[in-house]
């Protein structure tokens, strides 16, 4: 799809992105030297060009990081942020900084969310991926039905979907949970459509244990062995659902309660919540993702959380987000018609995803996503589960 951008918006985004490569060089500090070249200063002498680059390098620094700190003592005063020592400040400082160009490109690439400061701004980009995302990806190959090695949907009839649907209105949802500093997103996706999907069975929304995951499962998927469940070191929805499969079931989170840490497996067959009996893929169209989920209940879903990290509010419909590096495990619980977004012409529809990192983050703790273009490729790794009824 080809997308119309204004010239205005052009001149935004290149020059977000020139001073995002400016300052993430500097803040590198390994800045490229360059050719020896005669500068001639106000008194008449003459210095390397090397060396006059790396001075007003420095002096963009040390503004920027000025201009930063005052609002780095707000997000730490804001999100209750601890540092052992000054040198631990200075480098989390930097990284803020530095984060803050992120989500000024952020906010140019997608106008129409609300980028700017979130809890994750001290972090790197690859910090805050190991630590609070967590979806391995595994092995299983996207094909046009689902997803190749598992059981697919059959295609089911589209026609007569509401313009929106949402099921936090029908009661199938729980509260916004936080996984803290554990990269166990795929087991509070799993929890969320085994909540819901128990919710439809029974009437009754019951609050299921992510740590039980944790702890218990290493499940590996069935085409990629490498890609096995691992508690905070990611894991997969599909391998999570084999394992309650096998297990027996899931618990309640108030009989095993959430630590943020893999421990020791203390699952009790006896204190099972929920069973499951079965569950598939369903296909990468999007009107087949909302028939779904109108039909079987929350939804968990994999998609591409780059754009998160800086994530405040609104309807995410970036211009380039990558489809097949799919890092998070999320669950999609309803969708909307009239999601206003500028650089799609007009209103459009949008998904309703709810993440895993508290309410202090996004919409109160949700994520909208512009609807119908698999954006961040999250079409890729949509599954539905099916609870058993005693």
């Amino acid at each position: 799809m080809t997308i119309q951008k204004s010239p205005a918006l052009v001149f935004v985004i290149c020059l977000a992105l020139t001073v995002s490569e400016t300052a993430a060089t500097t803040l590198h500090g390994n800045p490229q030297d360059d050719p020896v070249i005669l500068q001639v200063t106000d008194d008449g002498d003459a210095e390397p060009a090397s060396s006059y680059h790396r001075k007003f390098m420095k002096n963009v620094l040390e503004n920027h990081l000025l201009g930063a700190e005052g609002k780095f003592k707000i997000f730490i005063k804001n999100y209750n942020k601890e540092y052992s020592s000054r040198e631990e400040y200075v480098h989390r400082l930097r990284i803020f900084a530095k984060n803050l160009i992120r989500a000024s490109e952020h906010q140019a690439l997608d106008p129409t969310a609300v980028h700017g400061v979130t809890p994750f701004m001290d972090l790197t980009e690859e910090e805050f991926e190991k630590m609070y995302t967590g979806f391995l990806g595994g092995g299983s190959q996207v094909v046009d039905g689902g997803v190749e090695g598992e059981g697919v949907k059959s295609f089911v009839d589209v026609s007569g979907l509401p313009g929106s649907f949402d099921w936090r209105e029908k009661g199938a949802v729980t509260d916004v949970k936080m996984q803290g500093a554990c990269g166990s997103c795929w087991a509070f996706s799993t929890t969320g459509s085994v909540e819901g999907a128990n919710f439809l069975a029974t009437g009754k929304l019951l609050n299921l244990s992510e740590q039980q995951l944790v702890d218990c499962d290493s499940t590996c998927d069935k085409t990629d062995k490498r890609a096995c469940d691992n508690g905070c070191g990611g894991g997969l929805m599909t391998n999570a659902y084999r394992y309650l499969i096998e297990a027996g079931g899931l618990q309640e989170e108030s009989s095993y309660p959430y630590t943020g840490k893999k421990g020791e497996c203390k699952f009790d067959p006896e204190k099972v919540a929920v069973k499951v009996a079965n569950f598939t893929n369903i296909p990468i169209d999007e009107n087949q993702i909302a028939a779904n989920l109108v039909l079987n209940g929350p939804l968990a879903v994999g998609l591409n959380a780059v754009f998160m990290q800086t994530y405040i509010g609104g309807v995410s419909c970036p211009l380039i987000c990558g489809k097949r590096w799919i890092n998070h495990g999320v669950l999609l619980v309803g969708y909307g018609a009239r999601g206003y977004s500028i650089l799609r012409f007009g209103y459009k529809p949008y998904w309703i995803i709810k993440n895993s990192w508290g309410k202090q983050w996004g919409e109160q703790g949700y994520y909208r996503l512009c609807r119908g273009h698999g954006m961040c490729g999250m079409n890729k790794m949509v599954s539905a589960v099916v609870t058993q009824v005693s």
